[in-house]
């Protein structure tokens, strides 16, 4: 029996486009952003800051240092920022739905900048805030270690008492997805352009009722 739901953020719950923030940087003066921006991971600055080993400022100022020039923080920040699209309202009112008949529950490889401005802006759409959508969130920058390092699962086992058997996490990186079955999890790809609620209506055995 499904019991919660762990949800994946970005490409599940949160629009975004790698390309966006590719592009931004790429108007800031950064040479190769491709080469340190994913579609599901990141690498040098951009890993340290959602593995937490880079506080912000050592973020903006090993991005300064790919760039090669003076740009400000608020600079860096607005196009780390276009990584964002957003939350459709329907998406927030059926997680809304979702906590009447389970535990719902956030793992997000992310990072305190985006969290701090664009992520909980975009939740507080319908007049709540992240918490209220969520029995529990972990996120990559203060686990420490990032999906699909078995350690940030282990930390949400251990930390909200669930248990991977009757627990659905759903993302849309299959890496992550297969990290969590090895761990128990039943497990559900989100790919894109398709809604997670209608792919958690269709998986076996879970009813949602007035949603």
């Amino acid at each position: 029996m499904i019991r919660n739901l762990l949800f994946d953020l970005g490409g599940v719950i949160m629009d975004i486009r790698r390309q966006n923030c590719v592009e931004a940087f790429r108007r800031l003066g950064m040479d190769d952003p491709d080469r340190y921006l994913g579609e599901y991971c990141q690498a040098g600055p951009f890993e340290g800051i959602e593995n937490g080993s880079y506080t912000p400022a050592q973020f903006h100022s090993a991005i300064r240092l790919l760039i090669g020039k003076e740009v400000s923080d608020e600079q860096i920040d607005a196009a780390f920022g276009e990584f964002l699209v957003g939350i459709p309202v329907e998406r927030l009112r059926c997680l809304e739905c979702l906590r009447r008949s389970f535990g719902v529950y956030l793992l997000s490889n992310t990072n305190p900048i985006m969290w701090a401005d664009g992520i909980d802006r975009n939740f507080r759409r319908d007049g709540h805030d992240v918490d209220y959508y969520f029995d529990g969130i972990v996120k990559s920058y203060e686990a420490g270690c990032m999906k699909p390092d078995r350690r940030i699962f282990d930390l949400v086992v251990s930390r909200f008492g669930i248990i991977p058997r009757e627990t659905l996490f759903l993302d849309d990186s299959q890496a992550n997805l297969d990290a969590a079955s090895a761990l128990g999890f039943h497990t559900l790809l989100v790919p894109s352009g398709k809604e997670f609620y209608m792919l958690i209506e269709e998986y076996p055995g879970i009813t949602l009722s007035g949603c």
